[in-house]
């Protein structure tokens, strides 16, 4: 139990859902990890039950990504392993949804993308030796259609961009970070319910996502960086369901 033993964590809307499968996995094997979400309640319970720490976070606010970043690094000592997973999803399609959904949206999913990257980056640079993992968590509605989350969708898409740009702004200054998108299909989250209903057989589960985020956590995974990872079980090639 030690893939990622001695690397310290931030994994944001890590409360609830994919947030705390990731924390879960990333503290089973070794990690010690800074817990954040804007429902700082289940920031805590997430955190008391790995043994990790808990911080509440608006990840639309540059102000609070610095206090996370400051108070993890204070904590801990160091920065190796950022997960960008912190999300919502208003269901609507192209002419039902509003800007201000659309604002909103994107505000959480693609501009708290884009700060954690730029803080992270400037933590991991800091600790001796340098290196370092950004995981950042998209969707398979970012490459396949699905009209009902249009808002969502092109947030996700933007993570997309940003993960490939920083993979390529990091190998070009040669300092040993990595950043990595996943993107999930249909998993049995409170964000899928929301758009799906409580019923929906045969999706993932969010185990599978953390699974992954392990492995990028890890050393196992030193060669990739700007890879966009689909885990849909095939559906994507095959034409079915996501």
């Amino acid at each position: 139990m030690s893939r990622v033993i001695g690397k310290v964590a931030i994994v944001t809307g890590g409360g609830s859902g994919l947030g705390r499968a990731d924390a879960r996995a990333l503290a089973r094997e070794g990690a010690r990890v800074m817990v954040t979400d804007v429902d700082e309640d289940a920031a805590r319970a997430v955190a008391q039950e790995i043994g990790g720490e808990y911080l509440r976070h608006d990840v639309r606010s540059e102000q609070d990504w610095q206090a996370v970043i400051e108070r993890t690094v204070a904590r801990y000592g160091k920065l190796d392993v950022l997960v960008n997973n912190a999300g919502i999803v208003v269901p609507a399609d192209i002419e039902s949804a509003t800007l201000e959904q659309y604002r909103l949206i994107n505000a959480i999913h693609a501009e708290g993308t884009f700060l954690g990257c730029k803080y992270g980056i400037g933590a991991m640079k800091r600790k001796p030796g340098g290196g370092g993992s950004i995981i950042n968590i998209s969707s398979l509605s970012a490459v396949r259609g699905f009209p009902g989350v249009v808002t969502y969708a092109a947030a996700k898409g933007a993570i997309l961009s940003i993960t490939t740009t920083v993979a390529a702004h990091c190998r070009e200054k040669g300092d040993g970070i990595r950043c990595n998108a996943i993107l999930p299909g249909m998993i049995a989250t409170p964000l899928l319910e929301a758009v799906v209903g409580a019923e929906c057989p045969g999706v993932g589960q969010p185990d599978d996502v953390a699974n992954t985020v392990l492995f990028l956590a890890s050393d196992e995974s030193r060669h990739m960086s700007g890879a966009h990872i689909v885990l849909d079980n095939a559906s994507s090639i095959i034409g079915g369901g996501a």
